[in-house]
């Protein structure tokens, strides 16, 4: 049987695409990398995602497939090596509920947070640490060195860009959103993640990220000031 053939087309600091990388690279996937230019997209990307015109864009056996967590599910139901999802149904829905609830109220309110200043900015910290107590309550409540138990999984995978990216956005940002004392197993598991050896290998160097980051927050900052005065 000839093998198929697997794509992934990315952006080299996106969290997006880090996490399908991961999966990809915990399950054994032999995968071939594009790299796009998110400010400048090659014709294969809006041909690929012609709606979003965004990445991740994952093409296995030439069908295309979007969005990151929709990724990680294909990838865990395609390649059974390795599981990703937990078995049990209750598990299954409390790992994409915490997925959406991090992206929705972490990611979005951190990102927003490092790109603005005063009460906007700490509506949005505080919008940010709310979420964050719930995903320290269900860290706690399995009391696993993963959420995924002894072995990384989904929810690992889908929150990975918490050890890495927010300490980087903290640090563009000025602020700190991830306090040890109040989010001890948060920052354990911060570290678990850190020592994996399949995430420890797929991560982007921290001082361009540093440099790209600071771009993008004056960058976003500046229209977003613009926005309130027009």
């Amino acid at each position: 049987m000839a093998v198929k053939e697997v794509k992934l087309l990315g952006f080299w600091v996106s969290p997006f695409v880090k996490r399908v990388e991961w999966a990809l690279k915990l399950k054994g996937v032999e995968y071939e990398y594009v790299e796009e230019d998110i400010f400048n997209k090659s014709s294969q990307l809006l041909e690929l995602n012609p709606v979003h015109q965004k990445v991740p864009v994952l093409v296995h056996d030439q069908k295309v497939i979007l969005e990151s967590f929709l990724i990680l599910e294909y990838i865990d139901e395609t390649w059974k090596q390795c599981p990703l999802l937990p078995q049990h149904p209750y598990d299954r829905a409390m790992a994409r509920f915490c997925a959406k609830l991090a992206e929705e109220k972490v990611l979005n309110s951190a990102w927003i947070a490092m790109c603005t200043h005063g009460d906007e900015k700490d509506k949005a910290l505080k919008s940010a640490m709310e979420a964050l107590d719930n995903i320290e309550g269900e860290l706690k409540r399995n009391e696993n060195k993963y959420f995924g138990g002894e072995s990384i999984g989904y929810l690992d995978l889908a929150l990975g860009w918490i050890s890495y990216w927010l300490p980087v956005w903290e640090e563009v940002g000025s602020m700190k959103i991830v306090d040890p004392t109040r989010f001890p197993a948060i920052s354990t598991w911060m570290n678990n993640i850190l020592e994996h050896p399949v995430i420890k290998q797929e991560l982007p160097p921290r001082d361009k990220m540093l440099v790209y980051f600071q771009w993008r927050s004056e960058e976003i900052g500046s229209l977003l000031a613009a926005a309130k005065k027009a």
